[in-house]
């Protein structure tokens, strides 16, 4: 389970059209927006996406870097990255689910064609939105068990400004006996 103010895990990936991704050597002034999504075949990720295309200039007025990314290969994300038409939405991809994993993803398998009529990957990972410190650290994660319900871009942008105006603490970091 990653924790609040401690370092997440290395995270590294090739993106589409913003060269190579390493989360240790591309911090954002205050945040690193870390949405992790399913693939080309979940019709719900591209609307979410969509969503945080749209909202990508207020990401960024804040000091925020934003990189989307799954363990769809290059072919397949190009394909979700023209149905998007956001150029300047960062998709990484070929996501390891082994870092997947790492970063606390569920796995799910392949259950075959979707509603769209395209084919689950064999093996692919749930959602997750991270926000990460320019330190590496984790301040805010969460995590889904299947494409439902995810945390709503225009509600974390209003979070990130309360946290920057408040100096607000990452919360969920005791680990001790309880």
């Amino acid at each position: 389970m990653l924790m609040p103010r401690q370092a997440v895990p290395a995270l590294q990936v090739p993106t589409l059209a913003h060269g190579a991704f390493d989360l240790a050597t591309d911090a954002a002034e205050h945040f690193t927006v870390v949405v992790f999504y399913r693939g080309l075949h979940c019709p719900i990720c591209h609307k979410y996406l969509l969503e945080l295309g749209r909202l990508l200039p207020e990401f960024e007025k804040r000091g925020l870097k934003v990189i989307a990314l799954s363990s769809d290969g290059a072919e397949r994300a190009k394909a979700m990255a023209d149905k998007l038409n956001a150029p300047d939405l960062r998709m990484g991809h070929d996501l390891s689910l082994t870092t997947a994993r790492a970063w606390g993803l569920y796995i799910s398998t392949s259950r075959g064609t979707t509603s769209i009529g395209i084919e689950e990957p064999a093996l692919f990972s749930e959602p997750g939105v991270f926000l990460v410190r320019p330190d590496g650290t984790l301040y805010y994660g969460a995590v889904q068990t299947m494409p439902f319900a995810r945390p709503h871009f225009d509600e974390l942008l209003a979070a990130v400004d309360f946290a920057l105006a408040k100096n607000y603490p990452a919360r969920g970091e005791y680990t001790g006996a309880v």
